[in-house]
């Protein structure tokens, strides 16, 4: 079974404290997001391979600690997951971007599918599937569906509020696949919405509502 890691960080937590919050606006909920993503992906790349490699610096010549391939993927789940991608990309500017376009019915809660673009070579790669919310798991679930169905092996599951459902319906759905969240909420509501949560992320994101 894969690991649920759920952050403690005081800044993390700071910084999710502030999105809640209604009169947060659009500018400063999108900043804030951004530095999320990095802090959170600070902690998601801790188990990257490394290699040695001897380099020369001003005083002579040493071996060092460096990545041993950057072959990294960043697949957000269209739209609201954009808001996750600016963070890692700070982090690993080299990474790939793929995109996953889903979109949850509003009578039957299930995700369908509009869009998939992923990396060529998507199976070689270190794979970050980003979304702000975690609920029902319907959506991460069938996004890590299709990676995989393209050939995506090494999967990480990356969000910002989580809601128990949905971790439980995700690790058995995929129990092979790492999940990283900022916070962990106390349920769902009868519309499927995280219970404290914040809202509806795209809408604050993209300023939309």
């Amino acid at each position: 079974m894969g690991k649920v890691y759920v952050f403690d960080h005081p800044l993390i937590q700071h910084k999710v404290a502030l999105i809640r919050q209604t009169e947060t606006t659009t500018r400063d909920f999108r900043r804030l997001v951004k530095e999320i993503a990095m802090l959170m992906g600070y902690e998601a790349t801790r188990d990257l391979p490394l290699k040695d490699v001897e380099i020369e610096t001003p005083i002579c010549k040493t071996t060092v600690k460096m990545l041993q391939g950057e072959d990294i993927a960043i697949v957000p789940i269209l739209r609201a997951g954009l808001g996750l991608v600016d963070g890692m990309l700070e982090l690993i500017p080299n990474a790939k971007v793929g995109h996953v376009g889903l979109y949850r019915d509003p009578e039957t809660h299930e995700p369908v599918e509009y869009y998939c673009k992923l990396p060529a070579d998507i199976d070689k790669r270190q794979i970050f599937v980003v979304d702000p919310m975690l609920a029902t798991g319907g959506s991460a679930i069938a996004a890590i569906n299709f990676v995989k169905q393209r050939g995506g092996k090494h999967i990480i599951f990356m969000c910002m509020i989580a809601a128990p459902e949905g971790i439980e319906a995700l690790q058995k759905a995929h129990p092979d696949v790492d999940i990283y969240i900022a916070a962990k909420d106390e349920k769902l509501n009868e519309n499927a919405y995280i219970v404290p949560g914040l809202g509806d992320a795209g809408d604050r994101i993209f300023g939309t509502k």
